[in-house]
């Protein structure tokens, strides 16, 4: 943390030494005595230069890394991917993500309608909107069981 070692540490700034400090123990630079220890010190820490000391014999990391390409995929998620195959071809979306757009754009509708009649008196407190959107439903459930969707 570069700056004056005699200001006043911030939660911030506690906070990302906790971090730091976990880090750091799940990679097996500090035992869990030392970590505890450390832990206890950063959270009581009232200046930068206190907080400074904690991490002096770590080496610096990176808490908004990206992971790396070559780490596994989680099993069970199909791979979708939202680039371009062509510069100039637009991205493919799979058609399950259409038909629940499609799903949430007319159920809202329905229930906008109904929540609108139903307060001026002109409609019913009855739900008619739920015999048009469970058989949307059903059908969009349906639709992404089929393979190759």
């Amino acid at each position: 943390m570069p700056g004056d070692p005699r200001i006043r540490a911030s939660d911030a700034d506690r906070d990302r030494t906790t971090a730091l400090l976990r880090e750091h123990h799940a990679a097996g630079r500090l035992t869990a005595a030392e970590f505890d220890e450390r832990m206890t010190a950063a959270l009581s820490a009232t200046t930068l230069g206190e907080l400074d000391e904690l991490l002096a014999d770590l080496p610096v990391i990176d808490l908004y890394r990206l992971p790396h390409e070559s780490l596994p995929r989680p099993s069970g998620l199909p791979h979708q991917s939202l680039v371009p195959r062509d510069p100039g071809q637009p991205p493919a979306i799979p058609g399950t993500t259409v038909a629940l757009g499609i799903l949430g754009a007319v159920a809202g509708a329905l229930i906008a309608v109904w929540a609108v009649t139903a307060v001026i008196g002109v409609g019913t407190w009855f739900p008619w909107w739920l015999a048009v959107v469970i058989p949307l439903i059903w059908v969009a459930i349906r639709r992404g069981r089929r393979p190759g969707d």
